[in-house]
Parts: structure tokens; sequence; C-alpha cells
């Protein structure tokens, strides 16, 4: 669905943020797409969505340019920033100024999410945050498109709303749609993030599936630190020492903890880019 090949950008033609990257985004799966603050998530997000072009290579999506802008492709994309902006205007009127330019819109399933959600039918200005994030959220996801992007979606949400976002896109998710998420909270998502993309410093660290994760790696929690076992990473928590190591033969499977992958390809970036590249 999404190729990068070679693709260079940078805000600034003296530095770049990326420089020759190739990534591979397939149809059917909800990508986890991680990395510290400023490390290029969204523009990563934005390069995609045709919202900033690449300065050299070549990037398509759905077999289009972004950068054309064309409404075959505008209607395919949905984009929920991190950073929202809505007008003062009624809930139901902002749903029905978005409805033409998405032709898989539908309203019925728009009107489910709000109360799922339990949006008031009322002007957005009087919302707060939180309820602004939801309806951008119900929009996004009543408007069947094939991509949809959230950035950090999470973020303003209670415990209950990051539940039904959970719902809600296990329910729109299908053979022909990508999802990809943007996020530092990855407790909130790890459950649905079945592909992991790990960028850092301009670089992509892994490109891969959750399954491959947890055939090469093991997550353990240790009361002692081994001198002779070599560890990727680890980490000390009240609990004991957090431990991620390569797989053996001898090992059992063990199930992912993503943040302590994160920590762990963040902190021995070579020693992960070996095992997944």
């Amino acid at each position: 669905m999404i190729q990068f090949n070679n693709v260079s950008f940078g805000y600034s033609k003296q530095k770049l943020l990326y420089a020759n990257i190739n990534l591979e985004l397939r149809a059917g799966s909800v990508y986890g797409l991680l990395g510290k603050n400023g490390a290029g998530k969204s523009t990563l997000l934005k390069l995609m969505a045709g919202l900033v072009y690449p300065q050299q290579g070549k990037l398509s999506v759905f077999d289009a340019d972004p950068t054309k802008r064309d409404p075959s492709f505008m209607h395919e994309v949905f984009f929920i920033p991190e950073e929202i902006d809505t007008p003062s205007i009624h809930v139901l009127d902002f749903g029905a100024e978005h409805m033409p330019f998405y032709p898989k819109f539908n309203n019925d399933q728009f009107l489910h999410y709000l109360k799922e959600f339990d949006i008031p039918m009322t002007n957005l200005n009087t919302m707060s945050f939180g309820q602004k994030k939801k309806v951008w959220i119900a929009m996004g996801m009543a408007s069947n498109a094939s991509l949809i992007i959230l950035d950090e979606p999470t973020n303003g949400l209670d415990i209950p709303s990051k539940r039904m976002l959970r719902k809600l896109i296990a329910t729109v998710l299908n053979e022909d749609t990508c999802i990809i998420i943007s996020t530092h909270q990855v407790k909130d998502l790890d459950s649905l993030i079945d592909k992991i993309i790990l960028v850092d410093e301009g670089e992509i660290i892994v490109n891969t599936d959750t399954e491959s994760i947890t055939e090469k790696l093991v997550f353990k929690l240790s009361p002692n630190i081994s001198t002779t076992d070599q560890y990727l990473y680890y980490e000390t928590s009240l609990a004991g020492h957090l431990i991620v190591k390569e797989r053996s033969l001898e090992d059992e499977a063990t199930k992912l903890d993503l943040e302590l992958f994160f920590n762990a390809g963040i902190n021995n970036k070579n020693g992960i880019k070996q095992l997944f590249n």
C-alpha cells in the first residue's frame, strides 16, 4: 500500500531529517510507529498523507503520488493529527461538512461512534480537548478510508475512551485497510498493534511484525543479572530486572513487552538492527 524508495526529507536543505529511507507498509495491519519525541514520527506520517513532500526519492501510496493530492488519493486517506483544530460548529454539522470528501463515509456509523464515545450533541467549542479528539476519531473511523493515520490518538483520552478506541480500530480493520498509529504510550495500544516501525535519529531501526519479535526475542523479569548471559538490554525495576535477550532453542516463547522492546531498540540500536534487518 505504501512504498518509500530512497526518500529524503528535511525542513531545511542543510539538515535532513530522513536520508534515503526505504520502507514498505501493507494493507490489513495496524502499524505502531514508535520513536522518541522529536524522532520524526509525525513527519513520516505527514509524508504518507501528502502534507509534506520528499526532497529526493519516490513515495507512492495506492500506487499514487501523494504530492499531487489527486481527489482519488485524498478520498482514501484520513489523517488525525496530534494537535487538533476544530471550528465553532455543531458536532453533526462538523461531520456533514467532511462527509462529501469521503465517498465511503457512513453517517450511521459516525452517529454510533459518537454515542459509544459518549459525545454530547452540542457545539465543538463547548467540548473538552478529549471530547474533540474523540469526535475526530469517530469521523475518521466512519470515513471508511483505506488509510487511517492517527498521531498520538490516546493523548487526552481517559481509560474508558482508550478501551473504546481499541474496539473501534478492531471493528474497522479489514484486509483492504491500513491503520498507522504513532504513539509513545505503547501500553495503551500494544494488544492491537501487529506491525512495529521503530525510528530513531532519522533512521528506520525496525519494520517487522510482532510475531517475528517474539520468535527472536525473550522478555523476562529476573531477580538477578547473570554474568554469563548476553543481554540485548536490561533495566531495573522495583520488581527486579527486566531483560531482553535473543531467544535460544531452549527458551520458551514469552509475551511481547512493547515498551521494553522500544527501550531495547533505542538503547541497543545496532543489536536490534542486526536481528531484524
